[in-house]
């Protein structure tokens, strides 16, 4: 054993196509219109109704009576169930304010001449270039052709429609108004479906960033949440194991219950049931919804919520529960589908990382305690089955665990930016399992030392440092890129550096020991003093604490001090290491 521990003895220290509403037209429209002084009033009941239960038309004209008659011949309007709200605008500049504050505006029946010659075309460039409002549907109407020939305004403007005043009958008006919005909700249909394909490439790249199954979790209940505007509670149940362990291929209630399954991801209400089984946590109407999902395999959707069932190429089943505050649309739940289909595959291919991150670490840990014992490759059979018997991997385990809270710590807090990357946070666990792998070349005698060494046992164990980093650059050789071999490397030869020099082997200060090993020297020291060493007992809890903060700026960087003692309540969680 390394006396990583400060109280060692030492010598130096799209939407279905729309079908036409005919809608309802008074029985005496005539082709001629009739110009009525009192105008139809701009309000009505529908401004107490849902948004988007009326078609918004803005009429902009500085003559009244052409508003009263647009009102009255459209007052009885309604298309695909829904009728009109008329919004007036008296000018151009009036115009602008109402398009600052309206979102919804399906169609604008516009005028040439108002305040100006030309102020129904400026206020098309306001729409079109100013606003970049592509969707809604404008039909300019004048009563002075003259002033703006047809052909050059359809070339020059991005208008829909062009009608002189004197050729817009009653049914003339109908049949305009059902086209534009006709054209308006196509577009809007198609805008819908690219800004939602946009949110799940978008969402679908960040997500197969994540290299934790409970972060990709958390990710896709907020990249659902985001994508279908719904409120933020959902949970997101696994089922243990798989779906193919135990239920068969024919489901069925039985094969499909709640047994196993459990909370990966949670948001709203159902944050605090994370790592929790669902059974016994979740809400029963919510149980019970998830269930179904499971056993019926589909997609169920409610009033106020959803449940969507996600299944892997490797048949690993997850269940999304979402409460939404309104049902969900055809669009909605093609864009669901498209985004499930997409992301299936992310579950089973983070399921093998993290495995394989577990096989890593678990082989790393074997190499590190039979290095630390001093043991030989023939000494392996009888490492392992010790191992079994008294679980002694947990203590280098457990330092690769502290070491990663300390880092991620730090990386929270916005500190050493250009060293703790994502990549350097995944890897820097098991780089810290390394730390100690020199062990190997120094004699057993030494390690189990129970009194203070001699110069020449000092130097000798000392020495594990370089050995060990030798041993690690070579191994990273084979690969490419930094790995938590080149991370490694770095963490066994200055772990024992001091933070005001007096550490060994190259009596390095302050900086200029690398980060990783100022932050494993603080992790190694904490387990080493936490437990019984051959010249003395294990520390309690708090005096190994306060000693750690005493060797603050001594012995240990201050900066990474601050983050162990703010993740210490985590590291009591773990619990002793068991060797």
């Amino acid at each position: 054993m390394t006396n990583a521990d400060p109280t060692a003895p030492q010598d130096d220290a799209k939407p279905d196509p729309p079908q036409a509403d005919t809608g309802s037209m008074p029985e005496n429209a005539d082709e001629d219109l009739v110009f009525l002084d009192d105008a139809a009033p701009d309000a009505g009941p529908w401004e107490e109704e849902e948004p988007g239960s009326r078609w918004t038309m803005l009429i902009v004209d500085d003559e009244p009576e052409v508003h009263s008659i647009t009102k009255l011949v459209l007052s009885d309007f309604a298309y695909k169930g829904r009728k009109a709200r008329f919004l007036s605008a008296h000018s151009a500049a009036e115009a602008r304010r109402i398009l600052a504050r309206e979102s919804d505006i399906a169609l604008i029946l516009l005028d040439v001449v108002m305040e100006t010659e030309d102020a129904g075309l400026r206020l098309v460039h306001h729409i079109r270039e100013e606003l970049q409002n592509r969707n809604v549907r404008i039909i300019l109407r004048t009563g002075q052709p003259g002033q703006a020939p047809e052909r050059a305004v359809i070339l020059d403007y991005d208008i829909n429609d062009y009608k002189a005043k004197t050729q817009l009958t009653a049914q003339q008006l109908f049949t305009t108004t059902v086209a534009a919005l006709r054209s308006y909700e196509d577009i809007v249909a198609i805008d819908a479906n690219r800004r939602g394909l946009e949110k799940i490439i978008e969402a679908s790249s960040s997500l197969f960033r994540a290299r934790s199954m409970k972060l990709f979790a958390a990710g896709v209940l907020t990249q659902l949440s985001g994508l279908l505007g719904v409120g933020p509670d959902a949970i997101l149940c696994m089922q243990r194991g798989g779906s193919g362990e135990g239920n068969g291929e024919g489901g069925g209630g039985e094969g499909k219950d709640c047994a196993g399954l459990y909370v990966l991801a949670g948001s709203g209400r159902f944050e605090d049931l994370i790592n929790e089984p669902a059974a016994g946590h979740v809400d029963a109407s919510v149980l019970a919804a998830v269930t179904a999902c499971l056993e019926k395999r589909t997609h169920l959707y409610a009033g106020d919520h959803c449940t969507l069932y996600i299944r892997t190429p490797n048949d690993r089943e997850t269940v999304v529960y979402l409460r939404s505050n309104r049902p969900l649309s055809d669009l909605d739940r093609k864009l669901i589908e498209v985004f499930c289909g997409k992301i299936s595959v992310g579950f089973d291919n983070l399921h093998h990382y993290e495995q394989l991150y577990r096989a890593q670490q678990g082989t790393l840990a074997a190499l590190a305690d039979m290095a630390e014992g001093g043991r030989g490759v023939l000494g392996m059979h009888r490492l392992a089955v010790e191992a079994v018997e008294d679980g002694r991997f947990s203590r280098s385990l457990r330092i690769a665990a502290i070491t990663e809270r300390i880092a991620r710590r730090l990386h929270a807090d916005g500190l050493f930016p250009e060293s703790l990357d994502e990549s350097t946070l995944e890897i820097i666990g098991l780089a810290a399992i390394l730390h100690d792998i020199g062990n190997a070349a120094v004699d057993p005698e030494i390690l189990s030392k129970p009194g203070p060494l001699d110069p020449a046992e000092r130097s000798a164990m000392q020495a594990h440092t370089v050995a060990g980093a030798t041993l690690l650059n070579q191994a990273s050789h084979l690969a490419d890129g930094p790995t938590h071999l080149h991370l490694g490397a770095a963490v066994a030869r200055w772990h024992h550096e001091n933070w005001d020099g007096t550490g060994y082997p190259d009596g390095r200060t302050g900086a200029a020991i690398p980060l990783c090993a100022r932050i494993v020297a603080v992790a190694d020291a904490y387990d080493a003093m936490t437990r019984d060493r051959p010249y003395r007992k294990a520390l309690s809890r708090e005096d190994s604490v306060a000693e750690i903060r005493r060797l603050a700026g001594l012995r240990f960087d201050p900066a990474v001090v601050d983050a162990f003692l703010a993740v210490l309540p985590d590291i009591d969680r773990m619990g002793p290491a068991t060797r």
